[in-house]
């Protein structure tokens, strides 16, 4: 599992179309998001097999604990080869990428 800062996965997304994901919970998506596929963490299970587990993967919460820890059980538990979380979540999204995002 990588950390990446938002401009590289920003590049990632754009030139090597790695999937995007923000575990988020539901209320927290609505209320700011950034366009990321949104799969609530506790669905993440369920969902796997929608996905290609050797694509390049970015998760994305809001500060980038819940992502560790969804990228962890990805690459242990599910086999996903390329897990890389977005550091600083949203917050680090808002602050290279994004300043009108705004963020409970």
């Amino acid at each position: 599992m990588e950390v990446r800062n938002a401009i590289e996965c920003q590049t990632l997304l754009i030139e090597e179309g790695a999937l995007a994901l923000d575990i988020r919970e539901a209320y927290e998506y609505q209320y700011c998001n950034c366009g990321f596929q949104h799969i609530p963490m506790a669905d993440l299970p369920m969902r796997l097999k929608e996905f290609d587990r050797h694509k390049k993967v970015i998760l994305m919460c809001k500060s980038g604990k819940r992502a560790e820890a969804a990228g962890n059980l990805l690459e242990t538990e599910m086999g996903f080869s390329h897990i890389i979380v977005l550091e600083n979540g949203i917050l680090g999204w808002k602050e290279l990428i994004d300043p009108t995002l705004t963020i409970e």
